[in-house]
């Protein structure tokens, strides 16, 4: 681990990062529709423990609290996500006034403590309303999304400047369309696709209906894989393109270049019909970004495999290797900070027009020790200092990378994973939903502090 705190350039954005199905709790509270977490996350088998999002953090409640936390911690801004069904029920039609109070409420306690808010308008709790309807498979979905979009911006647009469609589209799409481990469930092939690529047009409209309330910050926040061949063997070299196409490329193209991948016939196969698309889709999905977002967890290693029979858009012929001897997070991803300069900088020589990015996620799940009320998190404390380096790294190498936001600034509902991995720089005991900083909370305050009073004494001596 690489000593003392890394320096940023003045002017860098410090902030953390929620999710609203992951913490506000209050499923059924004024006015809220079922999103398709909640039918998830209620059927049996889906959660570990049978977990919800039911209850969660409770900061539907508690966000003072929690805004008082992130003050604390002296951050510059605080990324959330608004809840679809919590505006829109049924995902259309009339607004919820009583679920736009609330992220008012938000915004003015945000603002209030010196904090500037960023929304993200879609992070994985789709109205179950709409999933009814044939959810992100179908191209309604999308236009809905646009609608959704602009009711948010309308409302909020005069106080949050950075705004974020969508929060991995790869997880919406693939994970829970081909792989079924998140919701709705779904394991198919072109139904997968076709959502993979409404989410893509959901984004386009979502610009379109920011831009038209003159919203000054518009990106996505992607999950993009540093991913490695197994060994340089044709079959391993051809699995790494089809795990580049699926991970990476469904996405960086349309947006970043406008165009589809150039190995989608290889890494689909038969699936690869294209009966979802239209002409003129990609001009509305390329729509000009002001910046992009990245969460980075973790690398990735690929090897070929047979593969008898397509099922799903995930059956690619591609395994995962680890070959990194190197810790792993609770999660059970390996810890390798290079990696995170190698996808930075590896971006930035394939999309020459690349915009400024924010790192929108990064952060470990780990097994904090509580002792007489004190959280350590050594390994996260580690995991945060090698990575933020790993970022310094990727700048000093020319690439315009604006923010950092940690995940997560509380322990909360991890998805399929339920209660069983926590995240937060903020420990949450779920029984009481007292908060208790950890160690890494005040590694990251101390970071912050640190870069504010060195650019502070630069200019005292300019």
């Amino acid at each position: 681990m690489t000593t003392g705190f890394p320096l940023f350039p003045p002017g860098f954005t410090f902030g953390a990062a929620t999710a609203g199905y992951q913490i506000e709790g209050a499923y059924d509270e004024d006015g809220r529709g079922p999103s398709i977490w909640d039918t998830f996350s209620h059927t049996p088998g889906r959660t570990a423990g049978g977990a919800t999002g039911d209850t969660a953090c409770d900061h539907y409640h508690r966000y003072p609290e929690d805004v008082a936390l992130l003050r604390g911690l002296g951050v510059d801004s605080y990324r959330f996500s608004v809840a679809w069904p919590r505006v829109q029920p049924d995902g259309r039609g009339p607004v919820n006034e009583k679920g736009l109070d609330f992220y008012d409420r938000l915004v003015d306690e945000l603002l209030a403590a010196g904090i500037s808010p960023a929304v993200t308008l879609y992070h994985w709790d789709l109205p179950q309303a709409l999933e009814d309807r044939g959810g992100w498979r179908v191209r309604e979905t999308a236009e809905f999304f646009g609608a959704y979009a602009g009711l948010v911006a309308e409302r909020l647009g005069d106080r949050v400047g950075r705004w974020m469609t969508l929060n991995e589209p790869y997880c919406s799409a693939f994970v829970g369309y081909a792989e079924g481990r998140h919701a709705p469930g779904a394991r198919e092939g072109t139904g997968a696709l076709a959502a993979a690529h409404h989410l893509l047009l959901a984004h386009g409209h979502a610009v379109r209906a920011l831009r038209a309330v003159g919203a000054r910050e518009v990106g996505i926040a992607l999950n993009l894989d540093r991913i490695e061949a197994a060994s340089d063997s044709a079959a391993d070299l051809a699995a790494l393109r089809r795990a580049e196409t699926l991970h990476n490329e469904v996405w960086t193209e349309p947006l970043l270049a406008g165009r589809y991948p150039q190995d989608e016939a290889a890494t689909w196969g038969e699936l690869a019909d294209g009966s979802y698309r239209r002409d003129g889709d990609l001009g509305i999905i390329g729509a000009p970004l002001d910046f992009l977002g990245i969460n980075f967890y973790r690398p990735v290693t690929v090897a070929d495999t047979a593969l008898p029979i397509r099922r799903t858009a995930v059956d690619i012929g591609v395994r995962e290797t680890d070959p990194y001897g190197t810790r792993h997070t609770t999660m059970g991803w390996p810890v390798v900070p290079r990696s995170f300069t190698e996808l930075l900088v590896g971006l930035r020589d394939r999309y020459l027009a690349l915009p400024p990015v924010f790192i929108t996620e990064n952060g470990s799940a780990e097994a904090d020790t509580v002792e007489a009320g004190t959280v350590h998190d050594a390994e996260r404390v580690s995991y945060l200092h090698d990575h933020l380096h790993a970022l310094r790294a990727a700048m000093e190498a020319g690439v315009d990378v604006r923010g950092y936001y940690v995940w997560s600034l509380l322990d909360n509902f991890e998805w399929a994973r339920g209660y069983t991995q926590r995240f937060g720089i903020v420990r949450v005991d779920y029984g009481t939903q007292q908060r208790t900083p950890k160690d890494s909370y005040r590694w990251y305050r101390d970071l912050i502090a640190s870069h504010r009073s060195h650019h502070a004494r630069k200019q005292d001596h300019s």
